[in-house]
């Protein structure tokens, strides 16, 4: 007990100092849940889960922790990626990524087509290799290196066990070996294994990744065990008195990464309530501060829970520019420059060159069915939405509660706009159709309209824009009024309400024919 306070007042008295700096929570906005991070001299690296959408498992750069660019993706082929007949429920669950003897191994589950796999890479931005198909089995792999030897954890049979692998090939080397089931919450998964000060550190998540999620840690001096638990268990969950007011739910699936200056931080995920207990964009990526004396226990954020803004002192990397700079302004396809943390995204896309890495399909997506000339794209439809058969899709995350999104459409055949994508089975939908542009809400078996106005021909733009609570779309003919077609509460297209694992993402749509578009604005607002 003494302890725990000694470590509180220091990190209250660090907070106070003149070098603590607050920061913004998430630091990575929208569907990017379970962060894995690792270090490479003064840069960081991280991933994300991506379920069914290609391309998968986005990477992400830092010098600082705070601020993060998305350089690329880690699965750009179909080869590496297949998703025939992912929802929202299955496809790349949690990756680790990890940097050993020159090279990055990212370890991940395609959950639905094949099971855990390793590929690696030279240079995080790519290319990446063809999967090494594992036999352990179970979610959230992950990996360690120790005197020449590869050791895998991941999550088979309600527990966290332990192999050596060849990484090379894939092969098996040792049985496996179960070492620790957790606290006894629910669904123990996320494992990572970490060396410091003579024992081996075991984090793993319990509770489900819902409200009462949680981390929690072990430790050992032989790294097969046995793990003694944590007294002070768990080391970080919002589902506690101190925190059950706050927006931030759901914490947990972390990783421990420490800096240049022998700090310690975690990332991990959580997501942001709107409009009561909903969540629509997803679960995000947090950062919170660790402190880790010599031979004892982490404890996270001076053992408080997380919150939106958060005071710590920052690394050095920050400190030119600050906390409050401008994120990135993309008038092209390349990723946004360095975006700084808590600032509003804005972006312009037109198609007169490849896409950026921020866009994403549904499935595995068909190549005849997008073509780009004359600086429009045009998207041929191959079943619908709600079918979840590879349906000609391609947008970006929803990673601000307040956006505002434009495109112009061409409906030349059939229906063609926005959507706002959840599930296949939840979705909002504002397209133009034979004269008219119609607002649609798809929730589970029920489908309603919910609004729609008469346009001059089959040419529209479509505006929507969003509070976090309401999506309002509005449209314009060739008369360039915009006028009311109809809203929808953002809750229908919550995890809560439509289910998924995923979050929001916003694109464009062609059903039965085919649409073109002219350009793609989103933009985030204060």
């Amino acid at each position: 007990m003494k302890r725990h306070l000694a470590i509180g007042l220091m990190a209250v008295v660090m907070a106070c100092s003149a070098q603590a700096e607050s920061y913004r929570n998430p630091v990575i906005a929208g569907y990017h849940p379970d962060p894995s991070v690792c270090r490479v001299g003064d840069d960081f690296y991280l991933v994300n889960s991506s379920f069914q959408y290609f391309p998968g498992v986005p990477v992400y750069h830092s010098k600082d922790l705070v601020n993060w660019q998305l350089v690329g993706n880690v699965l750009d082929r179909d080869s590496q990626l297949p998703l025939k007949g992912a929802s929202s429920w299955l496809g790349i669950y949690a990756p680790t990524i990890r940097y050993h003897e020159g090279k990055f191994y990212m370890i991940t589950t395609n959950v639905g087509n094949g099971g855990n796999f390793l590929v690696t890479a030279t240079d995080p931005r790519g290319p990446w290799s063809e999967p090494v198909w594992l036999k352990q089995q179970g979610i959230d792999p992950s990996l360690y290196w120790e005197n020449g030897r590869c050791y895998m954890v991941s999550n088979p049979d309600d527990g966290i066990w332990l192999c050596e692998i060849d990484e090379k090939t894939g092969e098996q080397l040792s049985s496996s070996q179960l070492i620790w089931r957790g606290t006894g919450g629910r669904y123990p998964e996320g494992p990572h294994l970490y060396k410091k000060d003579g024992y081996y550190y075991l984090l793993i998540s319990e509770g489900g990744t819902e409200l009462a999620h949680k981390l929690t840690i072990a430790r050992s001096r032989n790294i097969a065990g046995p793990y003694e638990s944590n007294p002070a268990n768990p080391i970080l969950t919002n589902c506690c008195q101190k925190g059950q007011t706050k927006q931030i739910q759901g914490t947990g699936h972390g990783d421990l990464v420490e800096a240049a200056d022998g700090s310690w931080w975690m990332v991990l995920l959580a997501y942001r309530n709107f409009g009561g207990s909903y969540h629509h964009l997803g679960r995000e990526t947090y950062l919170a501060p660790v402190e880790w004396p010599k031979g004892e226990w982490p404890v996270v954020n001076g053992g408080e829970p997380i919150d939106t803004v958060m005071t710590a002192t920052l690394l050095a990397a920050l400190v030119p520019n600050g906390a409050k700079g401008r994120r990135g302004t993309d008038t092209a396809q390349s990723a946004p420059e360095g975006p700084r943390n808590g600032a509003p995204m804005v972006m312009r896309t037109t198609f007169d060159r490849p896409l950026g890495p921020e866009w994403l399909y549904l499935q595995n997506p068909l190549a005849d069915r997008y073509e780009m000339a004359g600086g429009r794209l045009t998207m041929k439809s191959h079943g619908t939405l709600d079918d979840n058969n590879q349906p000609t899709y391609v947008g970006r995350r929803q990673e601000s509660p307040r956006v505002v999104v434009e495109t112009e459409v061409d409906a030349q055949q059939g229906r063609g706009g926005i959507t706002v994508y959840q599930i296949n089975d939840g979705h909002i939908d504002c397209y133009v159709e034979n004269g008219y542009v119609r607002l649609r809400c798809r929730l589970k078996s029920l489908m309603a309209d919910c609004g729609s106005v008469q346009i001059d021909g089959n040419r529209a733009r479509i505006r929507m824009e969003t509070d976090g609570e309401m999506y309002r779309f509005a449209c314009a003919g060739p008369d360039g009024h915009y006028r009311d077609v109809g809203a929808a509460n953002c809750s229908l297209v919550s995890t809560e309400v439509a289910g998924g694992f995923t979050g929001v993402t916003i694109g464009m749509f062609a059903e039965d024919g085919t649409s073109s578009f002219g350009y793609f604005n989103y933009a985030e607002q204060p």
